[in-house]
């Protein structure tokens, strides 16, 4: 759908819950609504809090319905050998698809990585020769601090590496719809060109269904267990 149809569908689905037609809610509020769904929406899937639901790569087709987001990229910025820049657009981590790094033990030769793993912040890692990273052995423990990945050095340097992530979804408008065309986000900025959700088309109507249980939850609607039930049938 674009951006307006997912605005007319939200509207529809919305309007039916109650005899109350909710006039009152303006083009930004239902863009706010609407990427707040589809941030949920992917977050769910991506980070996964509760074991019944199937997170990215336990499902196939679930997978590809966030497939648009995934970004594997090796345009990454390493500095004091090891501290790797996260992209702008970074959403969340799936996994080193390569490492290459060398050190002096085998005469700067680079090799790639076969291992890595999260250090955690109770992780004695560094300082167990058992657990730390390794040339060797080609392992690396790695921890994300602020906006980069630190990995943990042992006598070797970090010399390229590619990244699959998630980015952040771009944030979806419908400006045409409103008057003059145009509106300023909370922050102030003008917001006058159409952004349409890029995920598939068969997550549409489950993004608007969300968006509806969220509003119906925050009007406090009477009807609220109505629209949240239908996210159950959107899982069919």
């Amino acid at each position: 759908m674009t951006i307006q149809e997912m605005h007319y569908d939200f509207k529809q689905k919305l309007n039916k819950l109650d005899s109350q037609n909710y006039r009152n809610l303006k083009v930004p509020e239902i863009d706010w609504k609407l990427n707040e769904a589809i941030e949920l929406y992917v977050k769910t899937i991506a980070e996964p809090k509760y074991k019944t639901i199937y997170g990215f790569e336990k499902n196939q087709v679930i997978s590809d319905n966030i497939r648009p987001l995934v970004v594997a990229s090796d345009n990454l910025t390493i500095t004091d050998g090891g501290t790797i820049a996260l992209p702008d657009d970074y959403g969340y981590f799936i996994a080193f698809r390569d490492m290459k790094i060398k050190g002096v033990e085998n005469n700067a030769t680079e090799v790639s990585v076969e291992k890595f793993h999260v250090v955690q912040h109770n992780d004695d890692s560094n300082s167990s020769f058992l657990d730390n990273s390794s040339l060797l052995w080609r392992e690396v423990n790695f921890s994300f601090e602020g906006n980069n990945i630190v990995v943990e050095l042992n006598g070797f340097t970090v010399e390229s590496c590619t990244i699959t992530y998630l980015k952040e979804h771009p944030i979806v408008a419908n400006p045409s719809s409103y008057p003059n065309g145009s509106y300023k986000d909370l922050n102030g900025k003008v917001i006058d060109t159409n952004q349409n959700c890029i995920l598939p088309d068969n997550t549409h109507r489950e993004i608007v269904d969300l968006a509806v249980a969220i509003t119906a939850g925050d009007l406090e609607n009477p009807n609220y267990k109505i629209a949240r039930d239908k996210l159950g049938l959107d899982q069919l």
